[in-house]
């Protein structure tokens, strides 16, 4: 059997030798330039999806108060709120025609209680997430989401 050339051999012990560190830093700066390109298109996905479930949120909470509203002739008081869709309120005016119309009551994106307003300040009643700064007002990722959108 014959042996393979000298020059095979060498180029057979070069493909086993594994990545340069040339080779290696070429990679790395590639994939630097991807994230830096990519990452930030990510982050503001991430608030647009929160904005969009917020609003998502709120029409389902506005859809359950009309629910509400057409089995007992009127929303909940601003102080039996939200909770109202979940439990019968006992204080204020006790609802005739009661039932559970929310299995439980979901928080904000941002882990914050929606906020509810009888009578409201935009429409006859307002459900509202105050955004990611948790206060009224603001603009962009800090803007208000309400049932008046």
């Amino acid at each position: 059997m014959k042996s393979f050339p000298a020059f095979l051999r060498r180029g057979a012990r070069r493909l086993q030798a594994g990545f340069t560190l040339i080779e290696l830093m070429v990679v790395l700066v590639i994939i630097g330039v991807l994230a830096a390109l990519i990452v930030p298109n990510v982050l503001d996905r991430a608030e647009d999806a929160r904005a969009t479930a917020a609003r998502t949120d709120v029409n389902n909470l506005m859809q359950a108060l009309k629910l509400y509203k057409l089995d007992n002739q009127r929303y909940p008081s601003g102080e039996q709120g939200l909770q109202a869709l979940i439990a019968k309120p006992t204080a204020g005016a006790i609802p005739p025609n009661w039932k559970p119309y929310l299995e439980k009551l979901p928080n904000d994106p941002w882990g914050r209680p929606y906020q509810y307003l009888n009578p409201g300040v935009k429409g006859e009643i307002d459900v509202m997430s105050f955004g990611a700064d948790g206060q009224a007002g603001g603009e962009g990722k800090n803007a208000d989401i309400g049932s008046w959108q």
